[in-house]
């Protein structure tokens, strides 16, 4: 029966290899998980010019003393007046100065585009605690601005951007919610991609948009990338399934995570969402 001491025996030291394997990928995981999820950008940008808006730097001071740097882009044409804002929260390896110049697929609207702390110049270091508490301070900022109408403020959150929109959407009054690519938690997502590892013990920013949702009725847009590589449409699907608000599903045929905005489609089916907001307004004014 030799040959059976030592077929246990090499089940004994594969199985120990296969534990040390998934032990080191654990530690791996649990200690690089900031600069996975967090891919910072260090250069602030320049946004490019758009001859129908005025672009403006802007600061934004945090709860915890720090100073963001981003863009507010409102149009010519409406200079002094109170217009509706969205504020677009960008995904996790984004530098956001492009962004704003976009206010013009958004007729009447201005767009305020802040990078995260530690990304474009900025002082500090990414998490979500931060992140969410950084959204507060932006919307907070932008809600006591004259040029902006308080009662309507739209948030357009992209990939990791969506989770911090939604949190947003869940502590203030908006108008109206885009969720680009977004994701019923990043917990689901780190499953999907890293099924052999207890994910659920090691990851120290969950973004639970999902459990959130069934609390916020502002009336959502979800753009979901057909063949999303990085976060496939069914996580988008779970979360617009709890969704307890007016929701529209749009998915780009086709499209991968990164070039989904690369059609007209795309910048229609924000700006008619948008659009949608105020035609409706009051009754599309509110969060809880």
């Amino acid at each position: 029966m030799t040959w059976k001491r030592v077929l246990s025996g090499f089940l004994v030291s594969l199985m120990s290899i296969v534990a040390l394997v998934v032990t080191g990928l654990s530690a791996l995981l649990f200690f690089a998980q900031d600069q996975l999820i967090f891919y910072r950008q260090p250069a602030p940008g320049v946004p490019p010019r758009a001859a129908s808006l005025v672009i403006d730097a802007v600061r934004i001071a945090t709860a915890d003393g720090l100073s963001l740097h981003g863009w507010l882009g409102r149009p010519v044409s409406a200079a002094g007046q109170g217009l509706p804002l969205a504020i677009y929260f960008g995904g996790n390896a984004e530098e956001v100065s492009h962004m704003v110049a976009q206010a013009t697929h958004f007729p009447g609207w201005s767009l305020l585009a802040v990078n995260y702390r530690g990304y474009g110049g900025n002082a500090g270091a990414p998490s979500e605690r931060a992140l969410f508490s950084d959204a507060l301070a932006v919307y907070d900022w932008a809600a006591g601005r004259p040029d902006v109408a308080p009662a309507c403020i739209a948030a357009i959150g992209r990939s990791l951007g969506s989770g911090v929109a939604v949190y947003l959407a869940a502590e203030r009054r908006l108008a109206s919610l885009v969720l680009i690519t977004p994701f019923d938690s990043l917990r689901a997502v780190a499953r999907r991609h890293y099924p052999y590892l207890p994910v659920s013990l090691l990851l120290r920013h969950r973004f639970d948009s999902i459990e959130r949702a069934p609390r916020i009725s502002t009336p959502m847009l979800a753009l979901a990338a057909q063949r999303d590589s990085v976060i496939p449409p069914a996580h988008a699907l779970a979360l617009y399934g709890q969704w307890r608000g007016p929701k529209t599903w749009r998915e780009i045929a086709g499209a991968d995570h990164n070039d989904l905005d690369s059609g007209p489609e795309y910048w229609k089916a924000i700006a008619d969402h948008l659009a949608r907001a105020i035609s409706e307004k009051p009754n599309g004014v509110g969060s809880k």
